[in-house]
C-alpha cells in the first residue's frame, strides 16, 4: 500500500531533537526516517496494548452477561433501592422529615 506522505508538524523536546541529530548522524539516515520508525513503532505497540485492554474488557462484560443472562439481580437491586426510598419525587409524596429551608420553599411554593 504506497501512501502518499503528508507534511507534519509537532513540537519535540530539545532533549529529544538533540539526541535525533545525534542518531541521525551516527546512523546516516535522515531524521524524518528515523521519526517515522519510531512513531511506527509506537502505534503498532500501543495498539496491542489498547487491544488486549479491549478484549479484556469484552471477556469482564460477556462474563457478567451470561453470570445474569436475564439482569435478574440488577432488577433486585434496582427494586431494593426504590422501597428503600423516604421520597419518591415520581409518586408525588414528601418526606416527613424535611428541615426548616425545606419547609418555607414549600410554603412559598404553594402560597
Amino acid at each position: 500500500m504506497d501512501m502518499i506522505r503528508k507534511a507534519t508538524t509537532y513540537r519535540i523536546d530539545p532533549t529529544v531533537q538533540a539526541g535525533l541529530s545525534t542518531l541521525s548522524k551516527v546512523l546516516g539516515r535522515p531524521q524524518n526516517q528515523l521519526v517515522n520508525e519510531a512513531v511506527r513503532d509506537f502505534v503498532a505497540r500501543r495498539s496491542r496494548e489498547v487491544e488486549k485492554d479491549l478484549e479484556a474488557t469484552l471477556e469482564t462484560l460477556r462474563a457478567y452477561r451470561k453470570s445474569d443472562p436475564n439482569f435478574e439481580r440488577a432488577i433486585e437491586d434496582y427494586v431494593d433501592a426504590e422501597a428503600s426510598l423516604k421520597e419518591d419525587p415520581a409518586e408525588g409524596q414528601r418526606a416527613e422529615d424535611i428541615g426548616p429551608t425545606q419547609k418555607r420553599v414549600l410554603e412559598l411554593l404553594n402560597d
